[in-house]
C-alpha cells in the first residue's frame, strides 16, 4: 500500500545523482507540488545533487514553474528531454554548458520509458535521421560537456534506422487527480492523459521509488478508472489545490476534462492580421475526413478557421498530448482540447503518428533555407528543443509550415482583397543557413513528402531541388517583399500565381 507524505517529505527521499522521470505537458499532468518541494529542500540543504532529469515534453510557464524549479546549479548534473522552451533558465543551462544536455524527440522519448518498462533495448525508428539527433550531425548534443552518445546509426535490411539507448530512471515524481487507499491512481480530472503508467513501471523494474502527487484522496477508483495502479506506487502526496492547477492558465475546466462541451461557435473569430491569412490558405491545402496534428503557434489558428469555415466537423484535430477531435487549446493551455472525442495517452498518440495515420500537420518554423530543411530548436543563442515536431514532421503524409514571412516586430492585415504590409520585420526567417537542423528537406523530397511553406505573403513548395515559390499573395512585390527579404533566391515556378482573393476577403 503506498504511503501517504508530505512534499517535504517527499522530496527528502530522492538520493542524490538519482536519475528523476518527472511528467507533465505544459502545465499540464506536471507535479508542481513535489518539483517546487525538491527546490526549496536544495536551496536549503543543497541536496539532492547530480540529478539526471528524464522528461518527454516540455513543462513549465516559461517564469520558473515546471521544470525552472530543477535549474540550480549543482542540483542536476545532465538533463535529457523532449522540449525546453518552457523552461528557459535551465535551457541557458546547457547553451553554457553548466550540465550535461540532450534533446531527443518527445514521442521517442515516451517510447524509451515505455521500452524501460519492458525491458528492451531502447527504440529502433527511422525518426530523426537527417536531423541533428541524427549521430553524423550533433546526435542530439546540446553542448560539449555531453560526450556519451545516446544515438546511434544502424542498418537493417538495407535501411538506415536511429537506435534510442535505453533510459534508466530510479526515482518517478508523476500526477494524477485521485489516488485512493492503496495508491491506485486516476486521471480523471486531468486535460492530458500522458505515460505516467509506462514511467512507473520503469521505475519499479529497477527497484526505485515512485512519488504521485494527486488533488485528493477517494475511498475507491472503479478498475477501468485505474491509469496506474497501487502496487506501482510507494508514496502519495495530497497537494495544494494552487498547486495542482489543470493548466498553468486554467485552475479547472469540465470541458477539458470531457465530462462538458464548450459552445465552440461563441468563441472569438480570428483577427485580421497575418495569423488569419496564413490559417485560411493552410486550410485550403487540407481536404475533408483529414486526420491532422496542429502545433503551437501560428498552426492554431488553422482550427478557428475551419470553424468559420464550417469545416470543423469534417476534420479529425488532434495534438500530441493525446486529444482526438474538438478544437485544440493554445498558449499555456496546450495540451488540452476543447470538446475531445477521445483521450489517448501521450505514447500511442506517438504509435499513430509514427505508423503514418496522419494525414496532414501545420507546424511553425523559426527559420527556412533554400533545401527546405527547418530550424525551430535552437536558434539565437537559445534553446527552444524539438517537442514533438521531429516525430510529427518526418511522418506526416503531407506537411504544412505555417508562420509569418520576417519576425520581430513585423505586422501586417489584409484591405480590400491584398495583403498590406504595416511593418516589417527585423528578422529574415527564410535564410542561408539554418543553425540546427530539426527539420530536413532533401531527406523528406527523397521520401517524395508532400511540403508546404504558408505564409501571409507567398507559398512555397518543397521540390526535388529545394524551394519552389508558387503563388504570391496580391499587394505583394515579388522583388521588394518577397525576394527582397530572403537570403537566398529560389526557384520561381513558370506557373507564378496570386494567393487566393477569398484568403484576404
Amino acid at each position: 500500500m503506498a504511503k501517504m507524505i508530505t512534499a517535504a517529505e517527499a522530496a527528502a527521499l530522492i538520493q542524490n545523482e538519482s536519475t528523476v522521470a518527472v511528467s507533465g505537458f505544459v502545465g499540464s499532468g506536471h507535479p508542481e507540488a513535489l518539483s517546487e518541494a525538491v527546490e526549496k529542500r536544495f536551496l536549503a540543504d543543497g541536496a539532492p545533487r547530480g540529478l539526471t532529469l528524464l522528461y518527454s515534453a516540455g513543462q513549465g510557464d516559461g517564469k520558473g514553474r515546471g521544470l525552472g524549479h530543477f535549474a540550480h546549479r549543482g542540483l542536476v548534473r545532465r538533463v535529457v528531454g523532449g522540449h525546453w522552451n518552457w523552461a528557459p533558465e535551465l535551457g541557458r543551462m546547457a547553451v553554457s554548458g553548466e550540465i550535461e544536455a540532450y534533446n531527443l524527440p518527445q514521442g521517442v522519448i515516451t517510447q524509451l520509458f515505455r521500452a524501460a518498462a519492458s525491458g528492451q533495448p531502447g527504440v529502433i525508428t527511422r525518426t530523426g535521421l537527417g536531423t541533428f539527433v541524427d549521430p553524423r550531425l550533433e546526435g542530439g548534443r546540446l553542448n560539449d560537456r555531453s560526450p556519451e552518445p545516446l544515438v546511434e546509426l544502424l542498418e537493417l535490411d538495407g535501411e538506415e534506422y536511429l537506435r534510442y539507448r535505453p533510459l534508466a530512471p530510479t526515482v518517478a515524481l508523476l500526477r494524477a487527480s485521485a489516488a485512493d487507499g492503496k495508491g491506485n491512481l486516476s486521471d480523471d480530472r486531468e486535460a492530458v492523459r500522458l505515460e505516467i503508467l509506462s514511467m512507473a513501471q520503469a521505475v519499479k523494474s529497477r527497484g526505485g521509488i515512485v512519488i504521485a502527487q494527486v488533488a485528493e484522496l477517494r475511498d475507491r477508483i472503479l478498475p477501468r478508472g485505474v491509469t496506474v495502479p497501487g502496487m506501482l506506487v510507494d508514496y502519495v502526496v495530497v497537494a495544494p489545490a494552487e498547486l495542482h492547477r489543470q493548466t498553468y492558465a486554467t485552475q479547472y475546466s469540465a470541458v477539458f476534462a470531457g465530462y462538458e462541451r464548450a459552445d465552440l461557435a461563441q468563441s472569438e473569430p480570428l483577427a485580421p492580421d497575418w495569423r488569419r491569412i496564413v490559417a485560411r490558405r493552410a486550410l485550403m491545402e487540407i481536404a475533408d475526413g483529414s486526420i491532422i496534428n496542429l502545433g503551437i503557434g501560428a498552426p492554431e489558428a488553422v482550427a478557428r478557421a475551419a470553424l468559420e469555415a464550417h469545416r470543423a466537423q469534417k476534420l479529425t484535430l488532434t495534438v500530441e498530448a493525446g486529444g482526438i477531435g474538438g478544437v485544440p487549446a493554445g498558449g499555456l493551455d496546450f495540451g488540452a482540447v476543447y470538446n475531445a472525442e477521445a483521450m489517448m495517452e501521450h505514447t500511442s498518440q506517438f504509435d499513430l503518428y509514427d505508423g503514418g495515420c496522419l494525414d496532414v500537420s501545420c507546424l511553425g518554423f523559426a527559420q527556412a533555407d533554400a533545401s527546405g530543411s527547418v530550424n525551430v530548436s535552437k536558434f539565437n543563442g537559445r534553446v527552444a528543443g524539438c517537442g514533438g515536431f521531429i516525430d510529427i514532421s518526418q511522418n506526416a503524409k503531407k506537411l504544412i509550415f505555417c508562420g509569418s514571412f520576417t519576425t520581430g516586430g513585423f505586422s501586417a492585415s489584409s484591405e480590400g482583397g491584398r495583403l498590406r504590409i504595416e511593418r516589417e520585420g527585423r528578422i529574415r526567417k527564410f535564410v542561408s543557413k539554418i543553425e540546427q537542423v530539426t527539420f530536413s528537406g532533401p531527406f523528406a523530397a527523397a521520401r517524395g513528402q508532400k511540403v508546404l511553406f504558408v505564409t501571409e505573403r507567398a507559398l512555397f513548395r518543397l521540390g526535388a531541388e529545394g524551394l519552389v515559390l508558387e503563388e504570391i499573395a496580391p499587394g505583394a512585390d515579388l522583388e521588394r517583399d518577397v525576394l527582397g527579404q530572403m537570403e537566398f533566391r529560389p526557384a520561381i515556378s513558370p506557373a507564378l500565381r496570386e494567393m487566393p482573393a477569398g484568403v484576404f476577403a
